[in-house]
C-alpha cells in the first residue's frame, strides 16, 4: 500500500518581493510563512524549504536508526537527531549534515557508528537526496 503526503504553498508576488505560506496536510499548526529573504539570508521566524527538508531528513533517519538498532538486538532508549541542510543562492541545496546522539544500552561506539552509517544510507529521504552530500556525526551517550 502506498501512502501519499501533501503540503501546499500559496505564493503571491515575485521571487524577491513576494512571500507565501506553506500548509502541511497533517498539521493543525501553521500555515508557515516562507520568503526569499529568509531562504537566502536565514531567519529564526520564517521557515524555508531547506528547514522542511531538514525536518523530513532528521525524522526519517531517526526511524531508520531505531529500526536498525532494534534489529541488532539493541533497541534504543532515545535518539536525538538534527539535520542541517545547506542552501547557497545561485547554486542550490549543497548538503545535509545529520548529527545524532543516542542512548543505546549494551552497544559499543564502533557498532553504533556502523549502524548509524547504514541507517543514513538506508533512509528513504537520504535516497531522495542522493544528489547532495550527506554527512553524519554519530555520538553514543
Amino acid at each position: 500500500m502506498s501512502v501519499t503526503s501533501e503540503a501546499s504553498t500559496s505564493w503571491k508576488g515575485t521571487l524577491f518581493e513576494g512571500s507565501g505560506e506553506v500548509a502541511l496536510e497533517s498539521s493543525n499548526q501553521g500555515p508557515f510563512a516562507v520568503n526569499w529573504k529568509a531562504r537566502s539570508e536565514g531567519s529564526t521566524s520564517v521557515t524555508t524549504p531547506e528547514e522542511l527538508i531538514a525536518a523530513a531528513h532528521s525524522s526519517c533517519f531517526s526511524m531508520a536508526l531505531a529500526n536498525a538498532l532494534t534489529q541488532n538486538g539493541t533497541p534504543p532508549e532515545s535518539i536525538e537527531t538534527t539535520a542541517s541542510v545547506t542552501f547557497i543562492p545561485g547554486t542550490g541545496i549543497t548538503g545535509s549534515h545529520l548529527n545524532v546522539n543516542a542512548v543505546v544500552p549494551g552497544l559499543s561506539a564502533e557498532e553504533f557508528a556502523r549502524l548509524a552509517d547504514e541507517a543514513k544510507s538506508g533512509c528513504p529521504v537520504s535516497a531522495a537526496l542522493k544528489g547532495i552530500e550527506i554527512t553524519l556525526e554519530a555520538t553514543l551517550a
